[in-house]
């Protein structure tokens, strides 16, 4: 497939713009923030979405939906001009708002409507996001503190590369921590540990430093090389090369 170069260089900044804010203090224990993306393409635009092991409420021309935890890449096309306002959810802390297993919702998209009773917040823009959210806040659970605390370790420590060492750092048998992750994260603890240390091959690409992949691989955790590339574009839906044409370096 040809290349839309739009997607080259940082060249998406001319046609988005991206906003961020944080939650409200009683908030902030369950929103990791809020965003806004809006964006005028004279053509439709293939926007590639990397995976989190994160919940998100998105309301979009009038249409109010649920995103659960993707397990890879989705493709989203914005076309004209437009704009998305989200809430993105902390990582485990989703379970106790949806009253069940998050891994339900593991890649799909639900309307609102079918896990939220009541009128939904308009208009749309934080403050009025802010009283709905305030208007479901559930019991404290102490479950769903401690899978965003796994969670939050993970993406910390860039040591962590094997599910049996964060298993073993919590206390927790494999098994234990994988039901864990089921019913708070929705998807499970090996790849949201391959996710985030992915990450880091990202954040090298973006600097645009020369890169060894065998000690990169190595030092990830996996097997070799191979491995590596292979997980790389299951997640980031293509090979590390090609992806780190996206930014714009030099």
């Amino acid at each position: 497939m040809e290349r839309d170069p739009r997607e080259l260089g940082g060249a998406w900044r001319a046609s988005q713009r991206h906003a961020f804010a944080a939650p409200s203090g009683e908030l902030a224990r369950y929103v990791a923030r809020y965003w806004t993306v809006s964006w005028d393409y004279e053509r439709p635009y293939r926007q590639l979405v990397v995976p989190l092991p994160n919940v998100y409420l998105s309301f979009r021309d009038g249409r109010v939906e649920l995103h659960g935890p993707s397990s890879s890449h989705v493709y989203r096309e914005l076309s004209g001009v437009g704009t998305v306002f989200g809430v993105a959810f902390r990582p485990g802390m989703f379970g106790p708002l949806l009253g069940g297993p998050v891994a339900t919702l593991r890649d799909r998209t639900v309307d609102a409507a079918e896990v939220f009773a009541g009128e939904m917040p308009s208009p749309v823009d934080v403050e009025s996001v802010e009283r709905f959210l305030l208007g479901l806040l559930p019991a404290p659970d102490p479950q769903a503190d401690l899978a965003a605390h796994v969670v939050a370790t993970i993406a910390e420590d860039t040591g962590v590369t094997r599910v049996d060492a964060i298993a073993e750092q919590f206390e927790l048998s494999v098994r234990r921590l994988q039901r864990l992750f089921a019913d708070y994260v929705g998807i499970g603890p090996k790849l949201v540990v391959r996710r985030y240390r992915l990450h880091e091959v990202t954040e090298r690409l973006a600097e645009g430093v020369e890169i060894d992949w065998a000690a990169l691989a190595a030092e990830l955790g996996y097997a070799d090389q191979a491995h590596l590339s292979r997980d790389f574009r299951t997640i980031f839906g293509e090979p590390p090369t090609r992806y780190a044409q996206r930014y714009e370096l030099g």
